[in-house]
């Protein structure tokens, strides 16, 4: 879309939607409606239902999880003056770097046919567990996607239809996708011939962040 297009419709959109809009973002030509979790069933009515918007397509809905955002186990920078070890420790804790309203936040992608428009609809969570309103009702086609949301984030959406987990075991601790869920996991299964069936037992796997060697061209023996 052009900027001049993402402008009208930052305008119809704060025209149609008045203090339930606390934020558009307009960059890298796409358009971002930030607005408070609570209000997102009217919203989604509200976009979905306007003639000259008509977003009656829902094409996804994204979990975030934004703790530690904008850190890095390496950085790239430093990197090219010290060069990369084989394998570093993680030792920081995660923490919540403070730069959102939320530690989690929910995206949904809509469409528009009729006008050949596109929108992100996003809302940030404060909660633990974080919740909001599904928009099922509204978006038939938010079932699957709410419910990926909460087997990988733990977002719980609240009037959703049928929310279990969709893609992890039903007996699966925890929700991969966190920033602080560990990389190997709390368990590991494997084969017992004694019993003759899959068992889980803690996970034996070290966790170690590996990072890619570097090879520089300086001039020195053997480069």
């Amino acid at each position: 879309m052009s900027i001049e297009a993402l402008n009208r419709l930052a305008e119809r959109l704060r025209e149609l939607l008045g203090e339930r809009v606390l934020d558009i973002v307009i960059d890298c030509d796409e358009a971002t409606l930030v607005v408070n979790g609570r209000d997102i069933v009217t919203v989604a009515e509200q976009l979905r239902d306007a003639p000259d918007l008509a977003f009656k397509l829902l094409l996804d809905v994204s979990g975030i999880d934004y703790q530690t955002y904008g850190q890095a186990d390496w950085r790239t920078h430093d990197a090219t003056t010290s060069g990369f070890s084989r394998g570093v420790s993680r030792a920081q804790e995660s923490v919540d770097n403070g730069a959102f309203p939320g530690r989690f936040g929910v995206a949904y992608h809509l469409l528009s046919v009729a006008h050949n428009l596109r929108l992100r609809v996003k809302v940030y969570l404060a909660d633990e567990p974080p919740r909001l309103p599904s928009v099922v009702d509204v978006f038939p086609s938010a079932n699957w996607y709410e419910r990926e949301a909460f087997d990988l984030y733990g977002i719980l959406f609240e009037g959703h239809p049928d929310l279990r987990r969709i893609l992890t075991d039903y007996g699966f601790i925890g929700h991969p996708f966190r920033k602080d869920f560990p990389l190997e996991g709390y368990v590991e299964v494997r084969y017992d011939a004694e019993k003759g069936r899959v068992v889980y037992q803690p996970v034996s796997i070290e966790n170690r962040v590996l990072v890619p060697r570097v090879i520089r061209n300086d001039g020195r023996p053997g480069h």
